[in-house]
């Protein structure tokens, strides 16, 4: 078995390694149990836990009797100290140009503004003919200076000749030939009474903007009709701040990506998905690659090759499953050691996710690894990942909120726990089906409640987050305020009261 490597006391800039409680839930493992030393006054409480349990059966293996386990005992960061540790590790990306087309949705760093006249000539607004005067008009060539009583045929959008007064719509006007038969332009059946006007049917030169107007200020999330107006203005590309590239780096030679995998095999949840969550939690997904479980291909995958979609630009970040747990075929550890890489991040006091393990490179790039569990994984995202990204890309923590919980939690000392959750009648149930290798519970989920290892009494306010794809937390009711009106019978009033002592309902037995 190949030991993950330590982090010497000395080291400056190595973080506190920590191995929290294991993620064996009683519905996975048999158990919730979890041993719980003394806190100590330095750091977190100190936990036991050599083997990560969000990991599968099949992907750990025990030590050999007699040999040492350095990942035995570490100080595990608490879920709120991972979220902060990892928004502070990282510095916003700078501002940069992009092409227009890759514009869309990026926060603009710098104003847009005309650089000429908008439009920056006079053209015809319709099919037709540029005339001067009134007619009946004599048809000159195109594009030449226009007598009076003259006339040339012009398209919408056009350059208005010189001398043209106004444009002729082509359904106002009719070819026919004069006395000597040549051809002349008259007014047609379909001309309005004094048609056409002086400038009618003209836009006319710096109508939209003059050279110089501010179009679209800095600061504004970018859409569509802002990039049109910006080739309108004669841009090719935008300033708009950085946005971390991230590179999945999927791991797993017992992952199939098609159909149903034998016995043995798992079928891969990531490669549909993560690219996807990635990009709503405001990172840039340029490339996504997948390994098997040798420490050799562990080596390849997080050197740093370039992204040619990227311009060949490293990535900011990679983001591995698996392969963070403490068995032979872990590499997660041995391999940011090998590459001069330190620790961030090792491990978070929460279930399921534990195994998380944030690093940083020398050349500057982030790796987090994910467990290898989908479920386990998407909490650990949510709570390291999701931070991250929101400090490479200029942007704030993730919020938490507060929702009424509709059932009781029991106490789990020494860890938080992330629970997907539905709204009951306005109260947060905990979904059925939420093992770390599970994702229906999370696939019918409204966000997910962070439960402090003291737990939770039915009706308590809890913390919570939305979902990347979800609504956002909704803010708790407010109580209102006193009805006006006849006083209520005695009766009535004893059965408020009741119901008043009574509390909050446990809707939790309604859940699927």
């Amino acid at each position: 078995m190949t030991a993950a490597p330590e982090h010497r006391s000395d080291d400056p800039h190595a973080s506190a390694e920590a191995t929290p409680a294991g993620d064996a839930t009683a519905a996975d493992h048999g158990t919730a149990s979890a041993t719980v030393e003394p806190a100590s006054d330095t750091g977190p409480d100190l936990v036991a836990d050599p083997a990560a349990a969000d990991e599968p059966d099949g992907q750990r293996e025990q030590e050999a009797a007699g040999e040492p386990e350095p990942h035995a005992k570490h100080l595990a960061h608490t879920w709120e100290e991972a979220r902060q540790a990892a928004f502070d590790c990282a510095a916003p990306i700078p501002a940069a140009p992009v092409p227009l087309r890759e514009a869309v949705g990026r926060t603009l760093a710098a104003d847009i503004t005309a650089h000429q006249d908008m439009p920056h000539y006079a053209s015809s607004a319709m099919d037709g003919w540029a005339v001067n005067g009134s007619g009946p008009w004599i048809l000159a060539e195109p594009g030449q200076r226009l007598a009076p009583h003259q006339a040339s045929v012009i398209v919408t959008g056009g350059l208005i000749p010189p001398g043209a007064k106004s444009v002729l719509r082509t359904e106002s006007g009719a070819i026919s030939t004069d006395d000597d038969g040549l051809p002349v332009l008259t007014l047609g059946g379909a001309a309005r009474p004094g048609e056409p006007g002086n400038g009618q049917h003209i836009r006319k030169a710096a109508e939209e903007a003059e050279a110089g107007d501010v179009l679209v200020r800095a600061g504004v999330v970018l859409n569509p009709a802002h990039v049109a107006l910006a080739a309108l203005a004669g841009y090719d590309e935008v300033e708009v701040l950085g946005k971390p590239v991230v590179k999945l780096l999927l791991t797993g030679s017992e992952v199939v990506e098609h159909g149903l995998p034998e016995p043995g095999r798992v079928r891969d949840t990531f490669g549909p998905q993560l690219a996807t969550v990635v990009e709503m939690l405001g990172g840039l997904c340029r490339e996504q690659a997948r390994i098997g479980d040798s420490y050799t291909e562990w080596l390849e995958g997080l050197e740093d090759s370039g992204i040619p979609e990227a311009l060949n630009l490293p990535a900011d970040v990679v983001v591995t499953t698996g392969g963070t747990g403490l068995s032979g075929t872990d590499h997660f550890r041995r391999a940011i050691a090998e590459l001069g890489g330190r620790l961030i991040i090792d491990g978070v006091a929460m279930r399921p996710g534990h195994p998380a393990v944030l690093a940083e490179l020398p050349d500057g790039r982030f790796v987090l690894g994910l467990p290898g569990n989908p479920l386990a994984a998407m909490m650990a995202l949510s709570t390291v990942g999701a931070p991250l990204l929101a400090a490479l890309g200029h942007g704030q923590l993730p919020p938490v909120r507060e929702v009424p919980c509709g059932t009781m939690i029991e106490p789990d000392p020494g860890r938080t726990r992330l629970m997907p959750f539905r709204l009951l009648y306005g109260m947060a149930s905990p979904a059925q089906h939420t093992g770390p290798g599970m994702m229906r519970g999370l696939a019918s989920a409204d966000g997910v409640l962070v439960v402090p290892p003291h737990g939770v009494q039915l009706g308590e306010m809890v913390p919570a987050f939305a979902l990347p794809w979800g609504p956002d937390i909704p803010e708790p009711k407010t109580a209102e305020s006193k009805a006006k009106g006849p006083a209520r019978k005695s009766a009535s009033r004893t059965s408020a009261k009741q119901a008043a002592q009574s509390g909050p309902v446990d809707w939790s037995a309604l859940l699927d």
